[in-house]
């Protein structure tokens, strides 16, 4: 009885690693691949990330909306109902699809959701959300 246990504990200390190590790269990969699509429209420290973030020589593309609830992108009122229309527009010509909103802390939170709605209706999904630190 004692023999057999001893056989065990032997079989167990010589577990196969390499199954293991393939399913470790696996989540690795899964891990890279998602973890940019979580983080997406999260930019907080805005500075260093976009200083850091901009490949191209465009200018950051800022979309705001004031606590009067009115849509501005470049100093200019736009409506929400033509607003994926104007962004497809303006990011034909960019090669920098990146686009930042504000929206003052008043702003219902609807509205900034059919705004980013409308954003990535038009085919933009780097999205950064423009806040200040604490």
């Amino acid at each position: 009885m004692g023999m057999g246990s001893s056989n065990n504990r032997n079989s167990m200390s010589e577990i196969n690693v390499t199954p293991l190590v393939d399913v470790m790269l696996v989540l690795l990969i899964i891990f890279m691949v998602t973890a940019p699509m979580m983080q997406q429209g999260i930019d907080i420290d805005l500075p260093e990330t976009a200083a850091s973030g901009m490949e191209t020589s465009d200018k950051p593309f800022i979309l705001a909306i004031k606590n009067n609830n009115k849509i501005y992108v470049a100093k200019e009122e736009v409506q929400l109902a033509g607003l994926r229309k104007q962004l497809k527009a303006i990011f034909k010509s960019r090669s920098n699809k990146q686009i930042y909103l504000k929206a003052d802390k008043q702003v219902s939170y609807e509205l900034v959701a059919k705004t980013l709605a409308e954003i990535r209706a038009a085919g933009i999904y780097n999205i950064g959300l423009v806040t200040l630190p604490k």
